[in-house]
């Protein structure tokens, strides 16, 4: 049908609502998109830029999926209060989670001021914290869901000039350890992705020279795309990856660390 990605299976999560922050561009839009050619309904949280969050809305539902397009700050917690209850007053569940948004502000630690810290941190981490929080106490009540972390590469491996962003995905990461630990015995599953040199938006954007160097560490001698991890994101959220949980799926193609 049209706006479905190609190269995907059908049905592998029909009668499944997903859950998407950042679902607007680059990684989390591709993962609306998947999610929903695979039968889920959608809702997703986007901070700016109207306009590509209403064409995505637009494409989900020329797949025959609902979807709702939430204008929503997703690092404060009275904000996310108000979304997840929006959703599931709109769908009646949240079968899955996936705690995509996320920025950088890049600059060595000796130059990074408390804002450029304070900001990545809470932006990525504490925004997680508050879906999962919410949500899981949604999912336990049901004994089924899927909570899925975007981490990076970079919070494995560290990089340089990005101290405040690995430090933000390692700790996503330790997040996704210890709460599939406690939310398992429920029937709630934790996972996360751990991308690498992903093309997008924000990687389109750096000098050619970086991205050649960039493909040349990775071992297939290309750029990964965002239906790269997307399609990593379907299988944990289906019924195909029930006995995984608590683990880090790099899609990196074998990056040098």
């Amino acid at each position: 049908m049209q706006g479905e990605p190609e190269g995907v299976l059908m049905n592998l999560l029909s009668d499944k609502t997903a859950l998407i922050t950042g679902g607007s561009r680059g990684i989390g839009r591709a993962i609306v998109l998947a999610m929903a050619a695979e039968g889920a309904d959608i809702a997703f949280t986007y901070l700016h830029r109207k306009d590509s969050a209403d064409e995505v809305a637009h494409e989900v539902e020329n797949m025959g999926r609902r979807c709702m397009a939430i204008q929503a700050d997703a690092s404060d917690y009275h904000t996310t209060e108000q979304v997840v209850n929006s959703v599931l007053e709109t769908f009646g569940q949240i079968d899955i989670l996936v705690n995509n948004a996320g920025i950088t502000r890049d600059s060595l630690l000796m130059r990074m001021d408390e804002s450029q810290w304070d900001t990545v941190i809470t932006a990525n981490l504490k925004a997680a914290f508050n879906f999962c929080k919410l949500v899981s106490t949604h999912m336990m009540r049901r004994r089924s869901g899927s909570i899925i972390n975007i981490s990076s590469v970079v919070g494995l491996f560290g990089n340089a000039g990005q101290c405040n962003y690995a430090a933000s995905k390692g700790a996503l990461i330790s997040l996704t350890k210890s709460l599939s630990k406690e939310i398992g015995p429920r029937g709630v599953r934790v996972n996360s992705i751990a991308p690498g040199f992903i093309m997008t938006e924000m990687t389109q954007a750096l000098p050619d020279e970086v991205r050649a160097q960039w493909v040349q560490d990775i071992a297939l001698r290309r750029a990964g795309e965002p239906e790269d991890v997307a399609n990593v994101a379907v299988f944990l959220a289906s019924d195909k990856a029930a006995y995984i949980t608590g683990e880090v799926i790099n899609v990196s193609g074998n990056i040098k660390s």
